[in-house]
């Protein structure tokens, strides 16, 4: 303390409290620097557009950016963009229909490996025309092979119908979107009242491959069976020198050429060969029997325990279901554009 003193200094002048130390230096945050998002690619010419496949409407965009099945051909522009149309819902298996009281004393039909054969007391629907209905509650919905698509039969089909495809076997229709596949030479007489119809020559190799690809049409979008009209050319003056023989040929062609591909067939009118084709054929479908005081000519199919769907388009209405009932026929009264009004008998 003494020597403190001599310098002239005191205790309380000396900082006796060790030196603090400076607090840490904060770096200063490292900036990222901005991602940059990558430029979206530039719309296509047609992109955006309405677009509609086979009835169902959709959106043309790239294929690489479809949520549901893309088809070439309905949009403008580059190739990548297409019409990209929502998938249908997975079709559920059809429920088994109640077994349908048959005429004592009808047997029971088998049907060939699974395949639908209908027993009488079939309710139906019959639709080629219009916008289509499918409010029906019947069991099978008849309609037009080209003018629905695989998702509306889908759509027929998870409700629990049975869907036949309709198409014309023995005629040329220049609409169709394959007319042009079918030979010249095949080509016929007019259909009576029938515009753009010709009658075909069923012995010609060409014309059974276009039905061919048709039955395939049928599979690919999802038919149960199909109906194929016009099978009787041989007897309404066709243009050619069609026989008996040869229209019998043809038409159990087209029931072997249908079961081996699991559809359904029904035999459509040809009320002169029911006798020789009833057994190759898995129910029959008739227009205007009774007009005709014809009915009769179709019980072999009832006798077998298959369908007989029958239709008239005028006529008394009382009549014509005392004969329905008395044959045990499925009958409705249509309009003759085949729309989607019906009546049926009580």
């Amino acid at each position: 303390m003494g020597a403190l003193l001599a310098l002239g200094c005191s205790a309380g002048d000396l900082d006796t409290h060790p030196p603090s130390e400076d607090p840490p230096r904060e770096e200063p945050p490292i900036e990222e620097p901005p991602i940059e998002e990558p430029p979206e690619d530039p719309p296509l010419d047609g992109e955006g557009e309405a677009c509609n496949v086979d009835g169902d409407p959709g959106v043309c965009v790239r294929t690489s950016r479809c949520g549901g099945t893309p088809t070439p051909g309905h949009c403008p522009g580059p190739a990548q963009v297409q019409c990209c149309v929502e998938d249908a819902p997975p079709v559920e298996p059809a429920p088994e229909p109640e077994p349908a009281p048959e005429p004592d004393p009808v047997p029971e039909a088998e049907p060939p490996n699974g395949i639908w054969r209908p027993s009488p007391g079939t309710s139906w629907q019959w639709q080629l025309t219009g916008a289509l209905d499918t409010s029906v509650d019947v069991e099978m919905y008849d309609i037009d092979l080209f003018d629905n698509s695989a998702n509306t039969i889908a759509r027929l089909r998870a409700d629990g119908r049975v869907v036949i495809c309709y198409f014309s076997a023995g005629s040329h229709e220049d609409w169709r979107d394959d007319a042009g596949d079918f030979p010249n030479a095949a080509l016929g007489n007019a259909l009576d009242g029938w515009d753009g119809e010709r009658w075909l020559d069923v012995r010609h190799a060409g014309v059974r491959a276009v039905m061919a690809a048709r039955l395939d049409l049928a599979v690919a979008k999802g038919c149960d069976g199909v109906e194929p009209d016009n099978i009787d050319g041989y007897d309404n003056g066709s243009g050619f020198n069609l026989n008996g023989a040869d229209q019998i040929d043809y038409n159990r062609w087209l029931a072997t050429q249908a079961h081996a591909r699991g559809l359904s067939i029904g035999l459509k009118n040809d009320l002169e060969q029911v006798d020789a084709l009833v057994d190759d054929f898995d129910w029959a479908l008739n227009e205007e029997c009774a007009a005709w005081e014809e009915c009769d000519t179709l019980t072999p199919f009832i006798r077998a325990g298959k369908a007989v769907f029958h239709v008239e388009y005028s006529g008394n209405t009382a009549a014509i279901c005392r004969t329905s009932d008395r044959l045990g026929f499925d009958t409705l009264i249509k309009r003759l554009d085949l729309d989607a009004w019906r009546q049926t008998c009580p």
